[in-house]
């Protein structure tokens, strides 16, 4: 469970070692890598990588390799030509023999920028399907100018360069061709309609819903997640799973994985981290859902290494329906002084279960096992590359969090590159009402969206209960966005109580109105920069900002708590009692966690199509026009460093070299040369 926010505020300093192979002090690092459309890419720093032990370091490159070693998978799994469109793009880029310098070449440059941003041919947050600027013709002639051996990698048996153009120009130039990734739309069959790769052709969301219905037992109390590691596809007329595992779909990508997994258990820091390791190597040799918890179990168990990860098919945003998971993986070791932060929070996890306004047949009567710390990101691929979150909750089972607990963490050094990269860039002076307001963000607007981003992973994802035989996938289409907003407003409520300042987190009782006031004019106006004009809302974190904001716009205008006000032709977001929002935010916070605890499909239904999706027009072409004045990028990706292992005259590894120097377009196409094992067409 992840919270993608939008940065655009900064007060952090980080202090560096002065060793020569140290991570280069913020002043001498140059966050910004590559911009183009609508993104912006950026490097991260990873402090104290030169700290860790020689075994440590052993450990995150074989990790780091795990990781990288699964990229094809996401790409098919957004949407079947994926692979065959990248290498295509990648072979016309290292090969056209035209001109490089012509507007159809750049265009093609900068389309192909774009799929390796999302991870194939669909926005990766709006998940529209791109348009290319450059033409059919071009296109064509550019394919037929290269020799048919670069395209070896991309033609099936049998395929001419030919019917490989006649193959992907629908799928590239027709607007009507797989339109969204994952269609969200109210009233439509959500499977028929999704770009996607995780159902078959034909299949629709009828016989899904279905088809995983008989599975369920509601009495079960541990069951597993439906779904989660397979494609569902019809046979003969028979709906089947196609299971991703060794031996099954995927199986090469997979097999990589489990190599370098299989040696990072040879370097684990204790016994409990390799058994975590060899019980994820086990899972991905067969698919079996119920290794799958056993692994999350102990992962969840394993509060002691400095070193982590996540490796799997995880997150299930990439789904209509909220079950089938994207491959994804995050390498990490722990920010040892920022995670005394996230200790207190997850320390009095009790006392803030306790005292929610959520009603208490709803609350959890003991809460177990939520641990969190600051994190340290060494490595980002699948589903959190080139885009990543910057809070992780995780495991998602319901069960497992309830019985065990679960980890969060906060991506520290993504929030200080997001930061830094910011410094200056105008956006408050754009859109916030006041001075007061852009000092009060100045001064504590990081401190208060990471301690934000602390709340929401750690304490309100893992907080409330399902009660007895509710459906975990009760909410269907409208579940991501219940759940965001269920933790978002849990983070939002206590963010302002007392008892943070009491507990040493925030400096005083004035610093919460930072983040309130970045949340609402957020969800209310500036978010509105990611969407086309003409379009809704439709990526589950967005509806969930957009309908806390709207709501409490609305249930607080009688007293006129939230005003969106004009001055010299431009509205602003303006708090006239913040003491009001707070309690605006408790009072949802009740609604959404019954609805959740309930499996209430027509609450979550009306909620949602009430507030989270509609666009006012007129505020939206006001934001875009000012925003595009600021020559401002509203994405932004990243760039990985490289890590290197250097080896003695016998092969033993002595030391792991970090450096930062790889760009964008090197980094995609060695990661397309070195780690692409899957066929075109899955």
């Amino acid at each position: 469970m992840k919270k993608l926010t939008f940065i655009f505020m900064t007060s952090l300093l980080i202090a560096c070692s002065s060793n020569k192979n140290a991570t280069p002090a913020i002043e001498d690092f140059n966050y910004s890598v590559d911009k183009f459309a609508d993104v912006e890419i950026l490097r991260y720093r990873v402090p104290d990588f030169e700290t860790l032990s020689l075994q440590q370091k052993e450990l995150v490159y074989y990790l780091t390799e795990a990781a990288l070693a699964g990229r094809d998978i996401l790409y098919d799994q957004n949407n079947k030509y994926n692979l065959t469109i990248r290498r295509t793009l990648e072979a016309v880029y290292q090969n056209y023999k035209g001109d490089r310098n012509s507007t159809d070449f750049q265009h093609l440059t900068t389309y192909l920028k774009r799929v390796w941003m999302g991870n194939g041919i669909h926005h990766h947050y709006s998940e529209d399907k791109f348009t290319p600027e450059f033409t059919q013709q071009f296109f064509a002639e550019a394919i037929r100018s290269i020799d048919a051996k670069n395209l070896e990698n991309v033609l099936q048996p049998g395929q001419t360069p030919d019917s490989l153009i006649a193959q992907l120009t629908p799928v590239i130039f027709d607007p009507a061709l797989y339109p969204k990734r994952t269609n969200q739309e109210h009233g439509v069959d959500l499977i028929l309609t999704s770009g996607n790769n995780y159902y078959g052709q034909g299949v629709t969301q009828p016989e899904v819903e279905a088809f995983y219905a008989q599975m369920k037992d509601p009495n079960d109390p541990r069951p597993i997640s439906y779904g989660l590691n397979s494609k569902l596809v019809k046979e003969n007329g028979k709906l089947i799973e196609k299971t991703y595992r060794i031996g099954g779909l995927y199986s090469p990508a997979i097999e990589k994985i489990v190599f370098w997994l299989e040696k990072a258990a040879t370097v684990a820091e204790n016994d409990k981290q390799k058994d975590v390791i060899n019980t994820l190597i086990s899972y991905y040799r067969t698919g079996n859902l119920r290794t799958y918890d056993e692994y999350s179990i102990k992962w969840v168990e394993d509060l002691a290494s400095q070193i982590d990860f996540v490796n799997g098919f995880t997150e299930t945003y990439g789904d209509p329906l909220g079950m089938k998971a994207s491959w994804e993986s995050i390498v990490n070791f722990k920010n040892v002084e920022a995670t005394k932060r996230t200790e207190i929070i997850s320390s009095n996890a009790q006392w803030f279960e306790n005292n929610s306004p959520v009603d208490p047949q709803y609350k959890k009567d003991k809460v177990k096992g939520v641990s969190a710390k600051v994190i340290t990101a060494a490595i980002l691929a699948g589903d959190c590359y080139p885009a990543t979150p910057i809070g992780v909750n995780l495991p998602n089972a319901n069960w497992i969090r309830a019985e065990h607990g679960s980890k969060s963490v906060t991506i520290e050094n993504i929030t200080e590159a997001y930061d830094q990269a910011s410094l200056g860039n105008g956006f408050a002076e754009e859109f916030m009402w006041s001075d007061a307001d852009r000092e009060i963000a100045k001064e504590y607007g990081s401190l208060t969206d990471n301690l934000h981003t602390d709340l929401h992973e750690c304490l309100g994802h893992g907080s409330g209960k399902l009660l007895p035989g509710v459906d975990p996938d009760a909410l269907k289409a409208y579940g991501s966005t219940i759940e965001e907003a269920r933790a978002d407003l849990f983070g939002l409520y206590y963010i302002a109580d007392p008892k943070i300042v009491e507990l040493g987190i925030l400096p005083n009782n004035e610093a919460y109105k930072a983040e309130y006031y970045r949340f609402m004019m957020n969800g209310l106006m500036t978010q509105l920069t990611r969407i086309q004009p003409g379009k809704n809302i439709e990526e589950a974190h967005m509806r969930n900002r957009q309908l806390i904001a709207a709501w409490v716009y609305e249930k607080g205008k009688a007293e006129n708590v939230v005003e969106l006000k004009k001055r010299d032709g431009k509205t602003y977001v303006v708090i006239n009692d913040y003491a009001k929002v707070r309690t605006l935010f408790g009072k949802l916070l009740a609604e959404i966690q019954k609805i959740k605890s309930t499996g209430d499909f027509e609450g979550a239904k009306t909620l949602v199509e009430t507030y989270a999706v509609k666009v006012d027009p007129k505020l939206h072409a006001e934001v875009l026009q000012r925003y595009k004045k600021l020559n401002l990028a509203p994405y932004r990706g990243f760039v990985n460093p490289v890590y290197t292992a250097i080896k003695d005259a016998s092969g033993k590894i002595t030391d792991i070299h970090i450096s930062y120097d790889e760009n964008y377009v090197d980094q995609n196409l060695r990661y397309s040369r070195e780690y692409s094992v899957l066929p075109s067409i899955n």
